[in-house]
């Protein structure tokens, strides 16, 4: 079922956002050569708590950490580990979710670990570029299909490829709700968007262009079957009455994105 936030709901999701983008600021700080993906997830679990929120990605369906730590082939879901230690070359992308005052807001980024190669760099930057395409058409009267056809007209245009078995989604009281929102589709087709429509769009790509993927015996990381690079970029996002939709996980004051 598809619920429509009011001005009060979306206050709590915007503040969630808020807490959600100072908690990434302090993860990007920490993304270097030879820190474990495991004392990303504590630096992530900390801040969060800090600002009175609850990392709800923990313990959600028995997930053990505060973020996902997905690096280079992985997409998502990658379990932080201790074991996991970043390379100078590699990228890695985060992805975490507060709930605040019983709201919840979902983002996530991919981070170059030091230097990486420029091919890899103008990927990452390119899969958060799709986002911005999709979100053109996160407007009223426009369809599921135009942001999700958005997005993978652009991706698919260098080459790259967008993951089909995975989407983005509703959000609110629950971390995942309806509707989904793929990467990929026709434009013109599915749900008519509706002020108050709060959902979280995340392109997932493929640096191969190959969008076939696996799940790791750890039953929760996604893999490109190629072990290709993959990138992940996530705001939560609302449909508005008139004009833009409005970015619940950049603050409005923010200087620049993380």
């Amino acid at each position: 079922m598809i619920t429509y936030k009011n001005e009060a709901e979306i206050a709590k999701i915007r503040a969630a956002g808020r807490v959600l983008f100072e908690v990434m600021q302090e993860v990007k700080a920490a993304v270097r050569p030879g820190v474990s993906t495991y004392e990303l997830d504590q630096i992530a679990e900390a801040a969060i708590v800090r600002r009175g929120g609850r990392p709800s990605e923990k313990g959600y369906n028995g997930y053990p950490g505060s973020i996902c730590a997905s690096v280079d082939a992985e997409v998502v879901h990658g379990i932080p580990l201790r074991s996991t230690l970043l390379r100078e070359g590699q990228i890695v992308s985060i992805d975490c979710t507060v709930e605040l005052d019983g709201y919840q807001a979902d983002m996530a980024r991919t981070f170059a670990v030091g230097k990486i190669d420029p091919s890899a760099q103008l990927f990452v930057d390119r899969t958060r570029e799709a986002f911005y395409q999709g979100i053109r058409f996160a407007k009223v009267g426009y369809r599921i299909g135009d942001i999700s056809s958005a997005i993978q007209s652009y991706v698919e245009s260098f080459g790259y490829g967008v993951v089909r078995v995975l989407c983005g989604h509703g959000i609110g009281q629950e971390m995942h709700e309806d509707p989904e929102v793929p990467n990929f589709g026709l434009a013109g087709h599915g749900l008519r968007l509706r002020p108050g429509l709060v959902i979280a769009v995340e392109p997932m790509t493929t640096m191969s262009g190959n969008y076939d993927v696996y799940r790791k015996r750890d039953r929760w990381t996604y893999v490109t079957r190629d072990h290709s690079l993959a990138a992940h970029y996530e705001n939560t996002i609302c449909v508005t009455p008139d004009g833009e939709p409005e970015i619940l996980t950049i603050p409005s004051d923010a200087k620049e994105d993380v």
